[in-house]
């Protein structure tokens, strides 16, 4: 398989990732507090719809905060899992899992911190129902940042190293 089409499915592989970690952390919640209303498809992505006005604002706040912890916590465990990744023999599974990797480790923080703004706020209209919003914003820039660290100083060389390593020995 050339590595063009490698790429091409690791970066809809990290799409559709992204999506279950962070909408199924939003579809858990609803589902939990018993407002699931449905999921709505839109362009290239996805929502969890949940009817808002049965929830208190506590529970709103956790249901829209839901998604970016989600995908907080799994970036955390692929970060930790990075060199057992790298160790895997096939090039197509270490290729998703760079780009699964990237998406989960930006994509939040980013959104958090500037794009809300942008978009009509997302999980922020709900988030800064708990805490102040220049807060959220501010603790994101410093996950983001940290994230950027970890991706530039761990996940690209060990990446690197191991397909490297796969182009020497022609595999």
């Amino acid at each position: 398989m050339s590595k063009r089409i490698r790429q091409y499915i690791g970066i809809f592989a990290a799409v559709i990732a992204y999506y279950i970690i962070h909408e199924g952390a939003h579809l858990i919640a609803a589902l939990y507090y018993g407002v699931f209303k449905g999921i709505n498809f839109m362009g290239l992505g996805m929502q969890v719809d949940a009817y808002t006005e049965r929830m208190t604002n506590m529970q709103l706040g956790l249901f829209c905060l839901s998604g970016p912890v989600a995908t907080l916590l799994f970036s955390w465990v692929l970060i930790l899992i990075t060199k057992q990744i790298c160790n895997s023999k096939s090039k197509l599974f270490k290729t998703i899992m760079w780009y699964v990797s990237l998406a989960i480790l930006i994509i939040d923080p980013l959104y958090m911190s500037v794009l809300c703004g942008f978009f009509g706020g997302g999980d922020m209209n709900g988030i800064k129902l708990l805490f102040p919003e220049i807060a959220v914003r501010i603790i994101s820039v410093v996950i983001g940042v940290v994230h950027v660290i970890a991706i530039w100083k761990y996940l690209l060389p060990s990446y690197t190293k191991s397909f490297q390593k796969d182009n020497i020995h022609g595999e």
